[in-house]
């Protein structure tokens, strides 16, 4: 009777219901650099710095609680076959993100069959919540957990990330708690710590061409928003999807087309937006290795041939 009592009184709490309303952004960004002189911290950024800062003790513990919920969740990998596990991440608490976050997990899981293979990294859009957030910790321990569940010699990594850029990498920024970088270096040195060499990286940010020449491999695909000295468009928070996130997930990749093909119609859509917007040209980059044909060929021949319909406010208005 005593041990089942002390079971009882140990046993994880019911998680609080967390807000559907994002928090704000309302404080300036602090200072993530270290160093003692300014090329020093300049240099600093490389190592992906992240800050958390008066966060909630039992929010942190509820966070922590979806995040090791979720990652439990993720089915190992089928030995003989090429299985894709997909991570779509928010990293900006902006509601847009969060938004292209779900619905590009949605996509991108139906149509590389990853179903219970899909983690998707979100904090609230003003609409749903519950999810764990995206941050530089929740995405690394994701990535650490899909290493561990996938063989590097057959399956892949797809990773969706949307937040805003900077020349030094993606954004991290939770409401006033949570900020952080992660640069190119930080993300190729986590990729090659955990040995995930066949991977589909599609970064939805301003500048994200910065990561196509750290990142680029014979296994590798990258689909950036822009060109390394140009930004991208769309991220307003009302909006549901930003340019990149509409046109190359809500539409092209809803349809049975190469990955390549795909790439192209999405750059296509962009240049158009930004023309009929006068906006400077944003130049999405595409990276496809010599060795990638080898395992994307079978993934691709398992597209479903039905495609699904757009959904949400378009990126720009038709």
């Amino acid at each position: 009777m005593l041990a089942v009592q002390a079971s009882a009184q140990t046993a994880p709490a019911q998680l609080p219901a967390e807000p559907v309303e994002p928090p704000p952004h309302i404080a300036a960004w602090p200072e993530l650099r270290t160093g003692q002189t300014e090329g020093a911290r300049e240099a600093s950024y490389v190592l992906g710095p992240e800050l958390q800062r008066g966060r909630p003790a039992r929010t942190m513990l509820a966070e922590r609680r979806r995040l090791d919920a979720a990652l439990a969740e993720l089915r190992p990998q089928r030995t003989g076959r090429v299985d894709v596990f997909v991570i779509a991440v928010a990293l900006d608490s902006d509601p847009v993100f969060a938004r292209e976050a779900r619905e590009a997990g949605n996509v991108l899981g139906r149509r590389y069959n990853a179903d219970g293979r899909t983690l998707v990294l979100a904090g609230p859009d003003g609409r749903s919540s519950g999810l764990p957030k995206g941050s530089l910790t929740s995405l690394t321990l994701a990535l650490a957990r899909v290493a561990e569940l996938m063989d590097p010699a057959e399956d892949v990594l797809l990773l969706y990330s949307t937040s805003h850029g900077a020349p030094i990498g993606l954004a991290y920024h939770d409401g006033d708690t949570g900020y952080g970088i992660l640069s190119p270096p930080r993300l190729t040195m986590l990729l090659g710590e955990l040995g995930i060499r066949r991977r589909i990286l599609l970064l939805s940010a301003c500048y994200t061409g910065v990561f196509v020449a750290p990142l680029a491999s014979a296994d590798s695909v990258i689909l950036t928003a822009a060109a390394s000295d140009r930004p991208s468009f769309g991220c307003q928070a009302e909006n549901d999807w930003t340019f990149f996130g509409d046109a190359l997930v809500n539409r092209a990749l809803r349809r049975n087309q190469p990955l390549a093909a795909a790439a192209r119609e999405a750059q296509g859509t962009i240049a158009g937006w930004e023309s009929a917007s006068n906006l400077d040209p944003s130049r999405p980059q595409v990276w496809i290795g010599t060795g990638v044909a080898a395992w994307l060929a079978p993934l691709e021949a398992q597209i479903p041939s039905e495609e699904t319909q757009p959904v949400g406010r378009p990126a720009v208005g038709e």
